[in-house]
């Protein structure tokens, strides 16, 4: 495998990286230098210098994941890195606590005149009086954006005695109990009620330029601003304008429309406190980023599950640790399907009960459709571009979390349906590990999947199982377990066999041959 970094991170992430990997760091290579590289690495990370866009993707044939050593992902072009089965990854959780902290001393900073004392000091001064802050305490702090560090900064501001709001219409409500935060349905609610306003959204065409003219004449007198989190988000011109009028009465960003930054207007404002986006500038916060995104890019590079993909629903590991087991039976089924059933598909609609009825199981669905279509297509089929495909085959996906689980604690159901035909097939855990194939051709079964298997129809009368076995006894393949089942009495029924070598057409139709055999088919899940 090999990697190419791009910009700098941290010494320990390019040594764990070096483990397994030939890895190349070019930091800040010239555009055309790596347009004429890019085709051979299989993985790639950058920071927010680097652009990814479509160009480069066209030509990174071999490219299976790109990292973002922080946490926006504005220069990456992620629909075409999603059509091309590329991941998009980041890491998130590795500056978060700095942002948070940063966002603190911003906070503090303005709120107490530090700077502009500290500034006076060194001139040699000593008038207190024109330094007079506010506190804290007894203020409505409103947080934009309720996110991690979001979470992080509603945490450490709960110990000042601070009334705290927030606005994000993506978070449940128990995340807002949790963490202590009374919700607001509108944006507009928390800037009139809001002392100070601290944001933590990314941006997105949505948050870009969220807070303007409109919105500062909404605020308070007096209200305080912070921007630790995306530039662009708050209209800097409006802002000027605002402090200008003393309707804010002072601002802390880190972030700014441009950067690098420099002479800037709002950087001359006494108002105003300034960082040259540091946020995530701590040492411990650049060595967590650079294992965290070698983790993800290697975990990506080896066909494993990546915790932070961008591309892809973003799950805590806990949680996916815990699907994961739901996730590899739903591949399997989807590897099922086409094997035994060929066939156009109009629509999967997929059922989940039990103890799944109140999971995110998006990503268990993602794995039926994966094994569902890497039995028929030749180019690449992943986690990140499995939905995209099904949606340009013209298949229709459905999910709800409505289904009945029966006699199980848990069962995920796939119903597939062609012009003419329509198949189920569901599946179960038991405990934490054991995945089951419990409904199959409309046939009650308990099965477990197994890297060969086989699965013969016949009609339910004495002696097939011994015939199937004797055919298979001649040829050398061994069974490694069986299961049967049944319609009806007398009618016909369904061998499934876990056997543990390949099978060749010959021996396929040595079965079929049997009397009373209806059908045999040799099925390779892996």
């Amino acid at each position: 495998m090999r990697v190419i970094i791009t910009e700098p991170i941290a010494k320990n992430g390019i040594e764990l990286l070096e483990q397994e990997c030939e890895v190349e760091c070019i930091w800040n290579i010239p555009r055309e230098d790596l347009l004429k590289k890019i085709d051979q690495y299989d993985g790639m990370i950058v920071r927010s210098y680097t652009m990814v866009d479509d160009e480069l993707l066209n030509k990174a044939h071999r490219l299976k994941v790109v990292g973002r050593a922080g946490n926006g992902i504005d220069n990456i072009d992620l629909d075409s890195a999603t059509r091309r089965g590329v991941i998009v990854t980041n890491s998130p959780d590795g500056n978060s606590v700095a942002a948070a902290e940063h966002t603190i001393a911003l906070i503090l900073s303005q709120c107490r005149n530090i700077p502009r004392a500290s500034s006076h000091m060194e001139a040699g001064g000593w008038k207190k009086k024109e330094f007079e802050g506010i506190e804290l305490k007894g203020k409505t702090v409103g947080i934009i954006g309720l996110g991690r560090i979001g979470t992080l900064v509603a945490e450490r501001l709960a110990s000042f005695g601070c009334t705290l709001i927030a606005y994000d219409p993506y978070i449940s409500s128990k995340r807002f109990e949790k963490a202590g935060v009374k919700s607001k349905e509108a944006l507009s609610d928390l800037l009139k009620e809001a002392d100070v306003i601290t944001i933590h959204t990314p941006r997105t065409e949505e948050t870009l330029g969220m807070i303007g003219k409109e919105e500062f004449e909404l605020m308070k007198e007096g209200v305080r601003i912070v921007n630790c989190a995306r530039g662009g988000i708050i209209q800097e011109k409006a802002l000027k304008e605002a402090i200008e009028s003393e309707k804010v009465a002072s601002a802390g960003l880190d972030v700014f429309e441009e950067e690098p930054v420099r002479g800037h207007e709002l950087c001359r404002l006494s108002q105003v406190v300034t960082t040259p986006h540091i946020g995530a500038a701590t040492k411990e916060a650049q060595e967590a980023l650079g294992l965290s995104i070698a983790r993800q890019v290697l975990s990506a590079m080896k066909g494993e599950m990546v915790t932070h993909a961008v591309n892809l629903p973003t799950l805590p590991g806990r949680e996916l640790e815990a699907l994961r087991p739901h996730m590899q039976v739903a591949e399997q089924m989807g590897k099922l399907y086409f094997q035994l059933s060929p066939g156009r598909i109009e629509e999967v609609d997929v059922s989940f009960g039990g103890e799944l009825s109140d999971k995110d199981t998006r990503m268990i669905t993602i794995s039926f459709l994966k094994g569902l279509l890497e039995t028929i297509l030749k180019e690449r089929v992943n986690y990140v571009n499995a939905p995209f495909l099904a949606e340009n085959m013209g298949i229709r996906v459905a999910e709800n979390q409505d289904g009945d689980a029966g006699d199980y604690a848990n069962l995920m159901r796939f119903r597939v349906r062609g012009k003419a035909s329509e198949s189920v097939l569901a599946g179960t855990v038991f405990g934490r590990t054991d995945g089951r194939i419990v409904e199959l051709m409309g046939y009650k079964v308990d099965v477990s999947p197994s890297r060969y298997m086989l699965f013969v129809e016949n009609r339910d009368q004495p002696g097939m199982i011994g015939a199937v076995g004797m055919v298979l006894g001649k040829n050398g393949i061994n069974i490694a377990s069986m299961q049967v089942g049944r319609q009806e009495v007398g009618s016909d029924a369904l061998m499934i066999l876990n056997v543990d070598n390949p099978m060749s057409g010959k021996e396929i139709e040595e079965i079929e041959d049997v009397k009373g055999i209806v059908d045999a088919r040799f099925i390779k899940l892996s």
